[in-house]
């Protein structure tokens, strides 16, 4: 399987890395466009197997998957030249651009998924999100089966993928401000900002861990730990007096 991947910024280059760390693919068979060499030899001094080229209709000759990653604005102009046709499959990255405003560009009758990771991709964790139109359900489970490689990956239906969004792409900055919150209460309570970023993370990690592996509720879980005239308790009245559940419910409905 060759996986062309138009565009080496942030989220291309993650996911190129994603995918040669990876079982779905061959290094040999993965290869990146850019139009400036940087970022292609920054990815090929980690993965010297990659290859690379600064032209993308070189990159899309003869690619089963082509993933374009580049800002929505660019989009008409990276497919248009390249016109991918079937039995290619065409995965998008830009945010905003719709299924049917891809298929102005490619061979309608395609199949054509639109993803949205989050940064967490970076490190293999991100929540990505996937729509699809035309494929089968063994090209849509080839696709989580390749991002579920980079974290955790869910078939969402197009109309839901702003609200989704929110709540994995914009709500990771969400949860990393509440980080920030927590780590300038533990200096002011003596504990150095080193040491309560790693607290504060590992927390975190754990509660994620709690609801991805066990068939539970946050609910179920705040219960456990809020002992009646106990701290906890204290904490998380001071949180709903402060308006915390409504001005999280608040900034994801913004954020859409």
């Amino acid at each position: 399987m060759r996986i062309a991947i138009i565009g080496a910024g942030n989220m291309g280059g993650a996911i190129a890395c994603g995918l040669v760390q990876g079982r779905k693919a061959e290094k040999r068979e993965v290869i990146v466009a850019n139009p400036h060499n940087e970022k292609l030899q920054a990815l090929q001094a980690r993965f010297p197997e990659i290859q690379v080229t600064n032209d993308n209709k070189e990159a899309a000759r003869g690619a089963d998957i082509i993933i374009v990653a580049v800002k929505p604005w660019k989009v008409s102009e990276v497919l248009k030249p390249i016109h991918p046709q079937r039995p290619q499959i065409l995965v998008s990255l830009a945010a905003g651009v719709t299924m049917e405003q891809l298929a102005q560009y490619v061979d309608p009758e395609m199949p054509i998924f639109r993803i949205i990771p989050n940064t967490a991709i970076a490190v293999r964790a991100s929540m990505t999100l996937v729509c699809g139109r035309n494929a089968t359900e063994e090209q849509s489970q080839m696709l989580l089966d390749i991002f579920n490689e980079m974290g955790l990956a869910m078939m969402v239906k197009e109309e839901q993928l702003e609200a989704a969004t929110s709540l994995s792409s914009c709500g990771i900055a969400f949860v990393l401000k509440y980080v920030q919150a927590a780590i300038q209460a533990g200096i002011e309570m003596g504990i150095s900002p080193r040491n309560s970023m790693c607290m504060v993370a590992q927390t975190l990690t754990g509660a994620a861990s709690i609801l991805l592996e066990q068939d539970t509720h946050p609910s179920v879980e705040i219960d456990k730990v809020t002992t009646p005239g106990g701290i906890t308790i204290k904490g998380l009245n001071e949180l709903e007096h402060a308006g915390f559940t409504s001005a999280i419910i608040r900034a994801l409905k913004a954020s859409r």
